[in-house]
């Protein structure tokens, strides 16, 4: 019996398409921006997993939250933040979402509900359990999304956080990133769990591993699971297999895999290409409207890139504001 075809329309596989072809390009520029001295500290690109994102922010609602770590641009951007906003934070700019002051890793939106990257790992899960507690408590019916890596899933906080959120029966998504490699150690050797959703049994915590190369059966996997908080049923875990392309960081030369290795998943199972080979043999778009897509993509993402370095860098009486609430 012959899989059954996800049911898409033309305009929704052409957003998921210009969505996550955003997320590289934007995050091919923020690499060339860090090569050229004009983004310091740390810098964790999002390149090979932007299924994830776009694939879960289809199925939310106004007043969705979400959290993540400090590999945070691409969620940034699916969840509707400017690319001109977060391209001058990139560059410690006074136009950035944080005044310039955050960075890469420390930045946030109230307006989109993004409550920040966070660079302590795995800070972020009981963030994101706090969320869905103030969720409950105000009696509405939104669900808070709270990503993390396959590195992340080892630290202690996260099973307490489980414990509490399976306790009180909160409305959060847990999203385990699962890109096989932390930061440079495979999972093989790290975990001694093959599947990583399934450590929330011993909390009641139903979950599943997902394509996550694969923004359609991302996107089914996450209708799922937010129905499933939405209806009082509690949490949810989404282990979402996928790759990063690129080291753990910028300064990261990623020699712990081979270049064949990283090459044949970029070949086989690409996300964007995915998209693009059912929009062309479905007869939604010729490679002249992709190529028009593309173009479109970089012109916004050079603009962005502008903005940023004509913004000027923040006061130096800004060191002493945004100290304490």
């Amino acid at each position: 019996m012959a899989a059954k075809k996800p049911n898409v329309s033309k305009k929704e596989l052409l957003h998921y398409y210009r969505e996550m072809l955003m997320i590289r390009r934007f995050e091919e520029k923020a690499g060339q921006l860090y090569g050229m001295g004009l983004i310091g500290g740390f810098c964790h690109l999002y390149i090979g997993q932007e299924a994830i994102v776009v694939g879960l922010e289809a199925g939310t609602k106004e007043g969705d939250q979400r959290v993540t770590s400090y590999r945070d641009h691409g969620h940034m951007l699916a969840c509707g933040m400017d690319p001109k906003g977060v391209m001058a934070e990139l560059t410690g700019r006074k136009d950035g979402y944080s005044g310039g002051k955050g960075g890469s890793m420390h930045m946030f939106s109230k307006e989109k509900n993004f409550y920040g990257g966070n660079g302590i790992v795995a800070a972020q899960v009981p963030i994101g359990a706090g969320l869905a507690f103030a969720n409950k408590y105000r009696g509405n019916d939104n669900v808070s999304f709270a990503y993390f890596g396959d590195g992340a899933s080892n630290q202690g906080q996260v099973y307490e956080t489980f414990n509490m959120a399976s306790l009180w029966q909160l409305p959060v998504v847990f999203v385990i990133e699962n890109n096989h490699y932390a930061m440079g150690t495979s999972q093989e050797r790290s975990s001694s769990t093959p599947a990583i959703h399934t450590r929330g049994v011993a909390f009641g915590i139903p979950g599943e591993e997902v394509d996550g190369m694969d923004v359609l059966a991302v996107r089914a996997a996450g209708a799922k699971a937010t129905a499933h908080c939405r209806a009082g049923k509690g949490p949810y875990i989404l282990e979402m297999n996928t790759y990063r392309y690129r080291g753990h960081s910028m300064s990261d030369p990623a020699k712990y895999r081979t270049r064949e290795e990283v090459q044949k998943i970029k070949e086989e199972r690409d996300p964007i290409d995915h998209v693009r080979e059912m929009l062309l043999t479905g007869g939604h778009a010729d490679e002249d409207t992709l190529k028009a897509i593309d173009k479109e993509i970089k012109a916004v993402v050079s603009e962005a890139a502008q903005f940023a370095t004509d913004s000027p860098e923040p006061d130096l009486s800004e060191l002493w504001t945004d100290i304490y609430v």
